[in-house]
């Protein structure tokens, strides 16, 4: 048991780690827009560079908060029925939602989202937008990444059910950024 305790706490940091990197891109993205509407109205200035890098930033909060969503139980689930259930039983539903849902879909994404950056790599893609952002494959290269870290808080669900079911943890609803802590 204590093997799954190590291993169920090295999956949780790295979903916990995804979850800072949203949080930062998201402090930036607030900053960027800001700039971005200072500059607009106040001066004038137009770049279409930073409007790019607005949803460049927005990419990585979202694509990068959704392992740290599964691994806080942030994300949307029928709670009408889950609430009301025991911890083993929500044990079980995670951990068949984890390897019938949740693995194989991020496989999925990973599999098409690769290609996907690499193709974009190959071609040396940019924006297409006069003075946009050059180099459209490290945006694309988020999406495989994303999905290694989501199929890796998929196993951590596992791990942590498996937890459950032995009567070493509890699912305890997790409000604001403890789950950071």
């Amino acid at each position: 048991m204590r093997w799954i305790i190590k291993l169920d706490e090295g999956l949780a940091t790295l979903s916990i780690f995804c979850g800072w990197v949203a949080c930062a891109a998201m402090i930036l993205m607030a900053g960027n827009v800001f700039y971005d509407v200072v500059a607009r109205y106040a001066f004038n200035e137009v770049s279409i560079g930073m409007q790019e890098m607005e949803w460049h930033l927005y990419s990585v909060v979202f694509l990068l908060g959704i392992p740290y969503a599964l691994r806080t139980d942030g994300h949307v689930r029928v709670d009408v029925f889950y609430t009301r259930w025991r911890d083993k039983t929500k044990a079980w539903v995670n951990i068949v939602g984890a390897a019938i849902f949740v693995i194989p879909f991020a496989y999925l994404i990973w599999n098409y989202g690769y290609n996907f950056a690499v193709e974009s790599y190959s071609m040396g893609e940019g924006s297409g937008d006069p003075g946009g952002l050059p180099h459209r494959w490290v945006i694309k290269s988020v999406i495989p990444i994303s999905a290694v870290f989501t199929g890796i808080a998929g196993f951590n669900m596992v791990t942590f059910a498996i937890r459950v079911i032995a009567g070493d943890k509890t699912y305890e609803p997790k409000h604001g950024a403890e789950g950071l802590a």
